[in-house]
């Protein structure tokens, strides 16, 4: 039986500090927790937490029950929370933060693809330039859960008939010039 109640002895206050102090995490403490956010996203009945109690674990400290939700990687980043928000929260902000961070500690939910996903597409950019669709699913499936293939055969051979999914790996030239190029987005 997993327990749900948390102590305030698990948390983390200076971590909570930290993500306030990130670009577009400024408002973070300035929640009122009123719930507009939850109430407007539209995945939010997906998620394990609400986005409200998503910022409620993050101003708390609780870095490990947030980094590891699925409510991160659900965020469709469609900022309705943020245009709903009376106090212009950027939760849409937060929550990239808060994936950044997961997938630096690799903190993300266990056989959850979209972390992985996201971590293969920036493998596959920063090695070629750009992705190839095909083997972008093939590299998630493989790491997440292989079995999801076999549901996914059918439409696959269907795109690779009407010409709309290809096996090629494209590669943009100069890809050498590229880390240099988003190492230097990454500082401004």
């Amino acid at each position: 039986m997993l327990r749900k109640l948390k102590f305030q002895r698990e948390a983390d206050p200076q971590w909570a500090r930290l993500v306030s102090e990130r670009p577009g995490c400024e408002g973070l403490f300035s929640c009122l927790q009123c719930g507009a956010c939850s109430g407007t996203c539209p995945l939010s009945s997906y998620m394990d937490y609400s986005p409200r109690r998503i910022v409620a674990l993050v101003r708390e400290g609780f870095r490990k029950d947030a980094l590891s939700s699925k409510t991160i990687w659900l965020c469709a980043s469609c900022y309705s929370c943020a245009v709903h928000c009376p106090r212009q929260i950027h939760i849409t902000d937060i929550m990239y933060s808060l994936k950044r961070e997961a997938i630096q500690y690799q903190l993300y939910p266990a056989r959850f693809p979209v972390p992985v996903l996201a971590q293969e597409f920036c493998k596959m950019v920063r090695r070629r330039g750009r992705s190839s669709e095909f083997w972008l699913v093939l590299r998630m499936a493989l790491r997440s859960n292989p079995l999801i293939l076999f549901g996914m055969w059918r439409t696959g051979w269907q795109l690779m008939r009407a010409g709309r999914l290809s096996l090629r790996m494209d590669k943009i030239r100069d890809v050498g010039s590229l880390p240099r190029e988003l190492a230097a987005r990454e500082v401004s």
